[in-house]
């Protein structure tokens, strides 16, 4: 009986342990997209309720920079290629415009930040996208900063091309 007991009570303090550090690492981040989405949130009910008091054309004007700011949003991989194309080299717009999707883009903790883009190249690591996947990841870097952070490059069959720091 002691023994089912001590392995009862370690598990449940390790998994009070996991939680703490999970709600920890939730809060940062919630933190961070609730501050967002509570901008976000609280700038749209006002407006919302202002273009319903105030003129209409107000509110016509003001959703649209709006639903601009949520399709930015939406699509991490249409931020990413914004970026490169405002600051980047020929080299780094050249391979950026095979970018299909990036994941995980907006979710940093700077204690393990992990992305994924996705290409359009085939063919693996033995392929054509091994190249451009490393000019990739140094515009990645250029586009966000983490104290630890790692982007990996897949091609259109969901095999690495390559991987970079950020």
């Amino acid at each position: 009986m002691g023994m089912k007991a001590k392995i009862a009570l370690g598990a449940v303090v390790g998994i009070a342990v996991i939680g703490a550090v999970s709600a920890n690492a939730g809060d940062g981040d919630g933190d961070t997209g609730s501050g967002s989405r509570t901008s976000a949130g609280a700038g749209e009910k006002p407006g919302g309720a202002k273009t319903d008091g105030a003129a209409k054309a107000d509110g016509a004007s003001d959703a649209k920079p709006a639903e601009d700011k949520a399709v930015e949003k939406a699509s991490q991989a249409e931020q990413f290629k914004t970026f490169v194309r405002k600051n980047g080299s020929a080299n780094e717009q050249d391979a950026v415009s095979h970018v299909t999707k990036v994941q995980g883009a907006d979710e940093q903790n700077d204690i393990l930040d992990a992305a994924d883009v996705y290409t359009d190249f085939t063919g693996g690591i033995m392929g054509e996208g091994t190249g451009p996947a490393k000019l990739i990841a140094s515009a990645f870097a250029d586009w966000k900063d983490s104290e630890n952070g790692l982007v990996t490059i897949y091609d259109a069959d969901g095999e690495l091309l390559g991987n970079g720091q950020f």
